[in-house]
Order: structure tokens, then sequence, then C-alpha cells
């Protein structure tokens, strides 16, 4: 089908945010354990009122977890456009794998080392992508000639 080119990264990019969410799990889990949290007793509060508790390299997955909740909802979005529209193949598929290319790099480099320079260069440049396909969407939809 035409335009439909563009679901195969939006739908690597839903999967690899599952694959976060485990990971974030299967390691928050026994951290909260270890630092003597009871969490058949806890009452109230966010993942965010574990910094401090829990070691920031563990914390550092839930925080990734948390941004594919973010600036993500705009590719979707934009990706599901372009696909209904018919516009998804081509430049505008190759966008969107470098997009989505570049978020997983993102997520890699904030669950392990977090170098803030490197998650912001591969943050920006994932941004760049997001704003072509953006703007490929605004003029699919408004027309060249408007």
């Amino acid at each position: 089908m035409i335009g439909m080119e563009i679901l195969k990264p939006l739908a690597v990019l839903a999967g690899w945010t599952m694959v976060m969410w485990l990971w974030m799990y299967v390691t928050r889990i026994p951290a909260m354990g270890k630092a003597g949290i009871d969490s058949k007793g806890l009452v109230g509060g966010t993942g965010k009122s574990l910094d401090g508790v829990l070691p920031d390299k563990i914390q550092w997955i839930a925080h990734n977890y948390n941004h594919l909740h973010e600036a993500p909802t705009v590719f979707y979005a934009v990706a599901l456009a372009l696909a209904i529209i018919g516009q998804g193949d081509g430049l505008n598929a190759t966008l969107a794998w470098a997009y989505v290319a570049l978020r997983i790099a993102h997520s890699l480099v904030q669950a392990t080392v977090n170098r803030v320079m490197v998650r912001f260069l591969l943050f920006a440049l994932s941004s760049v992508a997001l704003i072509a396909l953006t703007l490929h969407l605004l003029i699919a939809v408004f027309g060249a000639d408007a």
C-alpha cells in the first residue's frame, strides 16, 4: 500500500519503548528490594520520588522510558498522518528510520553511560529528523502552493 512504509519505523519505536519498559522493571524491582522499599505497603508517589533512593544507573533507565513518551508522541502522530495521506514512503520513511535509530541510540546512551553531551547530540539530531517530517506533513496537508 502506498505511503505505509513509515509504519515500520513507527512499530519499531513502539516495540523499543516496550523493551525499555521491561528493562526498567527488571532492574527497578530488585533495586527497590535492595533499598528496603516495601512495594506492597507503598502508597502514592511517583517513579521520580525514587531519585536519590535508588542508584542513579537504575533511575536512568526509568528516565529514558519517560522520555520515550515525550517527543516520540509527536513522531507517532506525524508518521500516522503521513501514512494516512499516502506520504509515508521514500524520504519520509528514511527520515522516520533515522529518527528511530537516533532515539534508540539515545536510550542506550542514557540507560548506560548517560553522557549528557552525547545524549544532547542524539536528541538534537533526532529532533532535526522530526522537524523535517513535520514540515513535510505541513506541506502535504496545506499544499506547497497554498
